[in-house]
């Protein structure tokens, strides 16, 4: 037996939680910004993905208005920082609802270095990190998508194997539902199956 639901006769957290439960697991983007005075904030989001390839775009939803968001249209720029299992305690604290104005580096201890073609610093131990210029925003109810161009690339070379990233070096942390987490687990490799047009 199914229980049915009705998101129109729930309320808003009730069916949050149903979504972020069921939609797993789901990449983190550790997104730092830097606001218009010079301030620095860094903060994870699960709603993340690959919009393009050609041009490279990236996305990421902020659920109502928080300062990455703030700070990107103020900025136009932005760094998606891999998020890797060994910095998962301090991916957790940047998610701490701090004062605008609070830099979660420095609050949480988290050790910048420079980006290459934007202005916010990247996660120096995070394993990749892609510099952004914003593209376009959608607002879509009490969010917003944020898409960025990726203008440059920085992956660390102890993550890498024959030229590609290795996933079991980068060890990828996920959100799943309530105060749940996802690490990398068991991998299954299969092939996908071309189509035989002569059969």
């Amino acid at each position: 037996m199914r229980i049915d639901i009705d998101p129109a006769l729930s309320d808003r957290n009730t069916f949050y939680r149903l979504l972020t439960a069921t939609v797993v697991p789901r990449p983190i983007a550790w997104i730092s910004t830097t606001s218009a005075d010079g301030t620095d904030n860094l903060a994870p989001h699960s709603f993340f993905t690959i919009s393009s390839v050609t041009p490279p775009v990236v996305q990421f939803t902020s659920v109502g208005r928080k300062d990455s968001l703030r700070n990107i249209e103020d900025t136009g720029a932005f760094v998606v920082n891999f998020a890797p299992e060994p910095l998962f305690e301090q991916i957790n604290a940047t998610a701490t609802d701090f004062p605008r104005g609070v830099s979660e580096f420095d609050a949480c201890g988290v050790e910048r270095e420079p980006s290459l073609r934007v202005k916010p610093p990247r996660v120096a131990h995070a394993p990749v990190a892609l510099e952004c210029e914003l593209h376009s925003t959608l607002r879509i109810g009490d969010s917003t998508v944020v898409f960025g161009r990726v203008v440059h690339a920085a992956v660390d070379e102890s993550v890498m194997v024959d030229g590609h990233p290795e996933i079991t070096l980068m060890r990828p942390l996920t959100r799943l539902g309530r105060n749940e987490w996802g690490t990398l687990g068991g991998i299954q490799e299969i092939a996908r199956v071309p189509y035989d047009s002569q059969a």
